[in-house]
């Protein structure tokens, strides 16, 4: 069993934090690999781990399920991810209380994605707009649960300006957020720039930085189009010079290096978006205890 304990508890204890992020699988085979990996990466003690939540609550039930086997059969600190999209406040509230009586501790507040096929968020009737609201909506109602929300280092997409961006995150924290988590990023200097934007912006609880072992050049080309992050030059580079199946090991040999360069500067830790895949997780761990 888990020890079911805030997240901003353990970020109080002052050594630097580890952690995964799962999805819920779509079938039973996805289901073995996700608990095929959370097998493999258990013996490395992460501080807790993470499981998403489908656009439109596709995948509500999924990730209960799994959310539930990954904290009651493997021990995990386990934090599942919960979205404004597709729920009025009521149901909100009956999520919550499902986590809550699960014995979970932790909830990832996001507003979340556009359903499939559309461009621009809308609430629904009786809905929320934004994850602010959805922070204080869990603060007010289960004011024990820790809530993580996002943080976008290089702007969220749909932000017209760095700064008005940082108002809505400092929102979020103002609201009741413990701690941050960025979406990913592959330099470095991103990640301490946004953490001296948000000081400036008096934003003062942990910002964990998201990184992701790219597995192909298509793959990032895909998500730094999704959420607008850079792709170094250098990093395509040696991708796009890379044979396809060597292209694995050119993306966590580059997380093994900002992995180096975060811990050498005091971060509060790393958050590794593991796609429920184990490999270049156990590559990075198994670098790190060298």
């Amino acid at each position: 069993m888990s020890s079911c304990i805030s997240i901003s508890e353990l970020f109080s204890l002052g050594k630097p934090l580890f952690s995964l992020e799962f999805f819920p699988p779509k079938n039973d085979a996805g289901g073995e690999k996700l608990l095929k990996t959370a097998s493999t990466l258990k013996p490395y003690n992460p501080d807790f781990v993470s499981i998403t939540y489908g656009a439109g609550g596709g995948t509500r039930n999924t990730t209960m399920k799994y959310a539930r086997i990954l904290k009651n059969e493997f021990g995990f600190e386990v934090m599942p991810h919960l979205t404004c999209v597709g729920h009025t406040q009521k149901e909100l509230l009956e999520i919550l209380e499902d986590f809550s009586s699960e014995g979970f501790s932790n909830i990832m507040a996001l507003r979340g994605d556009p359903p499939k096929g559309e461009v621009q968020f809308r609430p629904i009737k009786n809905g929320l707009s934004h994850a602010t609201e959805l922070v204080a909506l869990i603060r007010e109602y289960f004011p024990q649960l820790g809530i993580g929300v996002g943080g976008y280092p290089e702007k969220h997409p749909e932000s017209p300006t760095k700064e008005k961006d940082l108002i809505h995150l400092k929102e979020k924290v103002d609201a009741g957020a413990d701690f941050i988590t960025t979406q990913l990023f592959f330099d470095n200097q991103v990640y301490f720039n946004f953490v001296y934007d948000c000081q400036k912006a008096q934003i003062q609880v942990p910002v964990l930085p998201g990184l992701l072992p790219v597995q192909s050049v298509g793959q990032i080309q895909r998500f730094c189009k999704m959420c607008e992050a850079s792709l170094p030059i250098q990093l395509l580079n040696e991708l796009e010079n890379t044979d396809e199946d060597k292209q694995p090991k050119v993306g966590t040999d580059w997380a093994k290096k900002q992995v180096k360069g975060l811990l050498e500067k005091g971060i509060p830790g790393f958050h590794l978006y593991a796609l429920n895949q184990s490999e270049a997780s156990l590559e990075i761990l198994n670098w790190i205890r060298k």
